[in-house]
């Protein structure tokens, strides 16, 4: 299926609710939740994340007594069911049972209970515990006139690590007969030669466990690579389950982009019958809007530009966090329109009511714990009418302006030990790349290397160590055609076997940039350089000579003073820049321009404004992160308050403007 707007179309609108957890509380209290439901306009909620244990108390007793009530009181209510398997939180008798299906750590030591998400992702008793409960519900609900979703395990990745136990250990050898199919192909691509680790039995290779320093790159990068795939299997080993026993109700699962490191979303994103994401705010960001659209934008992105769910954000104080800060009055409805307007069709929460024990008792929740009388109540109740608004937005699609590309495996593989300097890290480029385009007020889609580039005028390659001949073949086949790269140090470095593409740095984009990299000139902490056109960076520096590339932009001083710092090449029709520091805000943004990323300059500062359209109409979401009003030029009929536009669209500040644009 993959298509929001078909996982919707029970609703026709755009979904309003969240986690609703009723076996935390006495049965009363259901009647109660049902009807501030209603008073809040929720239209959607994900029932029995976390419920296996009351599900089957016992190994093969089953209790779905209390989840028959909810579901039929949620449906007479008029509010749709994303009805979870609870294979997140095995029982406790589960682990008693199965004590070998423990997670174990690098350092060999066994995960504990609880909590959550505590398993081998390879154990046969997990798999067939996790597709039997699955099962159960597929049978007992699948034809429920309230389902229109399911919604397997939660946040796969987010705490589930790699498991180093020997089930695990097993798994993985399968797994490299699978990728290498001999021996002589494993050791030639894990270069086993080096210190002597070649191997002649399969029997010999295991987990990269805690080693002494230097445990082979590429055998790390390959278990990363496993460790996506066997959790990917958990899941489809549940969605075939739904698929057979509950045909034509979609499946997903929450993803956690882009916080989660260990699931490679691209591979994911094929599995699921609509992309879901949950994201929480980082409180103690004061630019924090920034960090939320860009993973707004990667979810769309991994989605493949379809319409996607949010699955959890939170109302206020997310308690997992350092320090427990509350969201600013207006805030939480900014935050839910950011994601709708990066192509959302969702504004779900994590949780309807607010626990009373628990780890997860000081999370903010959709009804607090000071119930009705508080500024979130009442800033839920208003949100959840401004979204009744808004059913026409279902199933629309983000227009884009520019892609960044993003790869998890070279993120895995950048971040491994002994790199050239520790200060280089793969989030903070591609959120740095991200920021200046957020505020150049240019919408991003996320590009997979080797994804199809011809729909962008322009292409960022922040950071990416790891780049295949056939990815460095895509992005040339992009700049001779027409198109603008502009590619940051350290990237194309090496193949996807973690082997430094031949003939020098940077291997694999050597022809498109029109330079090599004669030596990498990492900086000491805190040192910076200065750039012609006074701009100045810092952690890194790297000696170039260029090979059809001309210099923009020299070093004034530092380790490569008067060679070049910023090049450009001509290929083809189109044109690929180099920048071979590091840069952050306007000294970033002075290179990006000069490649062709200028702001727009009618837009004000803070003002973040996206375009969806459909078949018949196409919509300006405008939302003012600022502390004053402003006014933007545009015209149609705004959906919130139903007021014409003629010209001009007032946008007081804190505030959100959905303009339906004049045809």
């Amino acid at each position: 299926m993959n298509d929001a707007a078909r996982t919707l179309r029970h609703l026709g609108k755009i979904g309003y609710g969240g986690d609703y957890n009723p076996e935390q509380w006495p049965e009363p209290v259901w009647h109660e939740d049902v009807r501030l439901m209603r008073e809040a306009g929720v239209n959607l909620v994900s029932v029995g994340i976390f419920a296996w244990a009351s599900m089957e108390p016992a190994p093969g007793e089953y209790d779905f007594g209390w989840l028959d009530r909810v579901v039929d009181m949620l449906h007479d209510a008029g509010i749709a069911v994303d009805l979870a398997t609870p294979t997140a939180a095995p029982p406790a008798w589960f682990f008693r049972r199965h004590p070998d299906t423990r997670q174990v750590t690098r350092e060999g030591h066994a995960l504990g209970g609880g909590a959550r998400h505590a398993f081998c992702p390879s154990s046969p008793a997990y798999r067939e515990a996790a597709t039997g409960i699955a099962a159960q519900l597929a049978r007992r609900y699948g034809d429920h006139p309230a389902l229109v979703l399911w919604h397997v395990h939660n946040e796969y990745g987010w705490a589930s690590t790699p498991c180093y136990c020997e089930t695990s250990a097993t798994a993985f050898r399968d797994w490299l007969r699978q990728r290498y199919g001999t021996l002589d192909a494993l050791n030639a691509a894990w270069g086993t030669t080096f210190w002597g680790q070649r191997y002649g039995d399969w029997e010999e290779i295991d987990p990269p466990r805690l080693a002494p320093p230097g445990v082979n790159p590429a055998q790390q990068l390959d278990y990363m690579r496993f460790t996506s795939a066997e959790y990917l299997a958990c899941f489809r080993a549940e969605r075939d389950v739904l698929h057979r026993l509950a045909p034509g109700v979609p499946v997903t699962t929450n993803f956690m982009v882009p916080n989660c490191k260990w699931m490679d979303y691209w591979q994911w994103a094929s599995e699921v019958d609509v992309v879901s994401n949950d994201h929480y705010l980082q409180a103690e960001r004061t630019d924090n809007h920034i960090e939320l659209a860009m993973a707004a934008d990667l979810t769309r992105s991994v989605a493949r530009g379809r319409p996607w769910l949010l699955m959890e954000h939170s109302t206020g104080a997310v308690n997992w966090q350092p320090r427990n800060i509350a969201k600013r009055p207006g805030e939480m409805r900014r935050n839910s329109f950011a994601h709708i307007a990066r192509g959302a069709d969702s504004a779900l929460f994590f949780q309807w009511r607010a626990s009373r024990f628990g780890a997860e008792k000081f999370h903010s929740a959709m009804l607090p714990h000071g119930g009705t009388g508080t500024r979130i109540w009442r800033d839920v109740v208003r949100l959840g009418a401004d979204l009744s608004n808004l059913d026409e937005l279902v199933g629309t699609r983000v227009v884009p302006d520019i892609g960044i590309m993003w790869d998890w495996e070279s993120w895995w593989a950048l971040e491994l030990e002994w790199r050239p300097s520790i200060d280089h890290g793969y989030l903070e480029r591609l959120s740095a790349y991200y920021e200046r385009a957020w505020r150049a007020h240019r919408t991003v889609d996320f590009v997979h290397p080797d994804s199809d580039l011809s729909g962008y005028p322009m292409v960022l390659v922040p950071s990416l160590y790891l780049m295949t001949s056939r990815a460095a073949a895509n992005l040339a086949g992009f700049v001779r055609d027409g198109g603008t790269a502009v590619v940051s140090y350290f990237s194309g470095i090496v193949d996807e076997n973690e082997t430094v593409h031949p003939g020098g740095h940077p291997g694999a984009l050597r022809e498109v940039l029109g330079l090599s990299v004669e030596e990498f000139l990492p900086l000491r902490a805190d040192s910076r350089v200065r750039l012609d056109g006074d701009v100045t960076g810092d952690v890194w520096t790297e000696r170039l000579v260029l090979a059809g590339a001309e210099p923009m932009r020299r070093y004034l001083d530092g380790p490569a003073a008067g060679e070049p710092a910023v090049t450009r090449h001509r290929l083809g029709s189109g044109t690929a820049w180099y920048v071979s520091t590091r840069l952050n805000g306007r000294d970033l943004d002075a290179v990006l321009a000069d490649a062709g990323l200028i702001p727009d300059e009618g837009v004000p500062e803070g003002v973040e404004l996206v375009r969806r359209a459909g078949d018949s109409a196409s919509y300006l979401i405008a939302i003012n992160h600022s502390d004053r009003d402003v006014e933007l030029t545009a015209s149609g009929k705004e959906l919130l308050t139903g007021a014409p536009c003629h010209g001009v669209l007032p946008l007081p500040a804190g505030e959100v403007r959905v303009l339906r644009a004049a045809s």
